[in-house]
C-alpha cells in the first residue's frame, strides 16, 4: 500500500485530530475528483507497518484518529493498517467513493464516509450530497457536522 499525501487534518473527521493518508491507486476515477493526481498505482511512499508505527509514536498524544483516504481496493493491507491503528488506541476512518465497503473492514473502522464524488450534488458540506459520513459505533449519520 502506497500513499501520495500525509497530513494532519481537523475538518475531515468531526471531533477528531487525524493523521490522514491519501492512498495511491484509486480505481474509481470519479469525474471531478480532487485527488486525480493519486490515481496511478505504485506512486508515492510505502505505508509499511514500520513507517505507520513511527508516525503513531511521533504523534502520540496529539492525534486521536487515523484517516485513510482510499485503500479499500487493497482490503488485506488496509485491514492490517487499521488493526495497527486500533491497537495503538486510536479511532479509524475511511473515505471511499464506494456506496459501501467489505463487511470485513467495518469492525476495524470507527467512521466511514461513502459515496462517489458527484459535482452537481456537492460534498459533505452540501445538503444535496449523495455522500454519507457515519459513526459506525452508533450508525449515526454525521453529515450535519459538515454543513
Amino acid at each position: 500500500m502506497r500513499f501520495s499525501r500525509e497530513e494532519i487534518v481537523w475538518q475531515e473527521v468531526p471531533g477528531e485530530v487525524s493523521l490522514a493518508f491519501t492512498i495511491s491507486g484509486c480505481p474509481l476515477a470519479c469525474r471531478g475528483c480532487h485527488s486525480a493526481d493519486t490515481w496511478a498505482p505504485g506512486q508515492g511512499s510505502l505505508l509499511s507497518p514500520a513507517y505507520l508505527q513511527q508516525r503513531l509514536q511521533q504523534y502520540r498524544g496529539l492525534i486521536t484518529c487515523v484517516l485513510f483516504m482510499g485503500g479499500e481496493w487493497q482490503p488485506d493491507l488496509l485491514s492490517a493498517r487499521l488493526q495497527q491503528v486500533r491497537e495503538a488506541g486510536l479511532q479509524t476512518c475511511l473515505y471511499t467513493g464506494l456506496e459501501d465497503v467489505s463487511p470485513a473492514l467495518k469492525p476495524l473502522l470507527t467512521y466511514l464516509k461513502t459515496g462517489p464524488w458527484q459535482a452537481e450534488l456537492g460534498g459533505l458540506d452540501s445538503p444535496n450530497t449523495n455522500q454519507r459520513f457515519v459513526d459506525l459505533r452508533t450508525n449515526q449519520c454525521l453529515n450535519h457536522h459538515f454543513q
